[in-house]
C-alpha cells in the first residue's frame, strides 16, 4: 500500500496570454477551482495507477475543504487520517500560458499543521510505500522519515518545491525524484548516498536516474503538444510510488510515470486531468525504447 504524507490545496487556475512579470498585471478569461496540492496530487495519481492509498494532511473548517477533498474521496483514497486545522484549507493561484507553462503562488494555511504523529506506526510495514514533499513541513518530514526506515518502509521523496532535505538523511531514503532546477539545490554525489535512485525529470526530455553505483537509466517522455503542464510532476511522482508499489522494475516503474505525467498535460489542472491505469497500459507502448 502507499502512504501519502502532505499537502492539500485547492487550486485557482487563470488563463492567462502570458505568465506576468514582477509588478505586471495581467488580464485572462474564466477561472477554474479545482482540488490540488502537491500531496494529495500524488495521492490520486497513484490510486488512479492502481495502489490502494492512504493520505495524511489537513484542510480547514471552510468551504474549500470539501472541494480540496472532492476526487481523492470519489477515487476511493483512504481519508481517515486528514486531520482538521483551525487555518484555512491550503490554497494555490495558478496561471497558465498558451503554451501550458505556469507560475504557482501557494498559501500553505493547514498544511502547516501537518504533523508525523498523524501517522501511526501500525501503517508503517516493510509492505509500505510512503510518498513525501516539500509542501509541508521539513522537521515533520524528518520525523517521519526516520520513523519509517527503521520500520524498513520504502521512501519516495519528491523535492518539490526545491529545498534541502535536512535534517533527513539521504541514506534513509530510497528515491528523491527532483526537476533540474531542484536537482541543483542537492549535493553532487547525493545520488551514491541514497537507498535506490537520484530521479531527474527533464520535461519533454524524459527522466534519468541515477543509481548509487554510478549507473544510469534514461527514459523519454510521450511527444505530445501540452495544454497545461500543472501536477506533471506529482502524477510522475505518484505513478512511479504506484508502480514499484505493486512490485515492478525501476525502469518499468520509470517508463509508467513518464507517460502518465505526459498524459497529465493533455488537459486543464492537476487532479482533473490525470490519467487512470488503462490510459496509461494504452500510452506507454507508445513510448520509445
Amino acid at each position: 500500500m502507499i502512504v501519502v504524507f502532505g499537502s492539500i490545496n485547492v487550486d485557482l487556475i487563470f488563463p492567462v496570454t502570458h505568465l506576468p512579470a514582477p509588478g505586471e498585471t495581467v488580464l485572462g478569461g474564466d477561472y477554474t477551482l479545482a482540488p490540488g496540492g502537491k500531496g494529495a496530487n500524488q495521492a490520486l495519481a497513484a490510486r488512479r495507477a492502481g495502489s490502494n492509498v492512504t493520505m495524511v494532511g489537513a484542510v480547514g473548517r471552510d468551504g474549500f475543504a470539501e472541494t480540496a477533498l472532492t476526487l481523492l474521496s470519489r477515487d476511493g483514497v483512504d481519508l481517515g487520517l486528514v486531520g482538521t486545522s483551525s487555518r484555512p484549507t491550503g490554497c494555490a493561484t495558478i496561471a497558465v500560458d498558451p503554451r501550458g507553462e505556469n507560475l504557482i503562488a501557494v498559501a500553505s494555511g493547514a498544511n502547516l499543521d501537518v504533523v508525523a504523529a498523524q501517522l501511526p506506526d501500525r501503517l508503517l510495514k516493510p509492505e509500505t510505500t510512503l510518498v513525501l514533499q516539500r509542501e509541508i513541513s521539513t522537521a515533520e518530514n524528518a520525523i517521519l522519515i526516520e520513523r519509517a526506515c527503521a520500520r524498513g518502509v520504502r521512501i519516495v521523496l519528491s523535492l518539490a518545491p526545491a529545498g534541502p532535505i535536512s535534517p533527513a538523511r539521504a541514506g534513509d531514503i530510497d528515491i528523491i525524484i527532483a526537476n533540474e532546477g531542484e536537482a541543483a539545490t542537492l549535493g553532487a554525489d547525493i545520488a551514491r548516498e541514497l537507498r535506490q535512485a537520484l530521479v531527474v525529470t527533464s520535461g519533454a526530455a524524459g527522466a534519468m536516474a541515477y543509481l548509487p553505483d554510478g549507473g544510469q537509466i534514461a527514459v523519454p517522455s510521450l511527444p505530445i503538444t501540452p495544454v497545461d503542464t500543472t501536477g506533471a510532476g506529482d502524477t510522475f511522482a505518484g505513478v512511479l510510488g504506484a508502480g514499484l508499489d505493486q512490485g515492478l522494475a525501476l525502469e518499468v516503474a520509470l517508463r509508467r510515470a513518464s507517460v502518465a505525467a505526459a498524459l497529465t498535460c493533455l488537459a486543464v489542472g492537476a487532479q482533473t486531468a490525470m490519467p487512470d491505469r488503462a490510459a496509461i497500459d494504452a500510452a506507454v507502448e507508445r513510448l520509445a525504447l
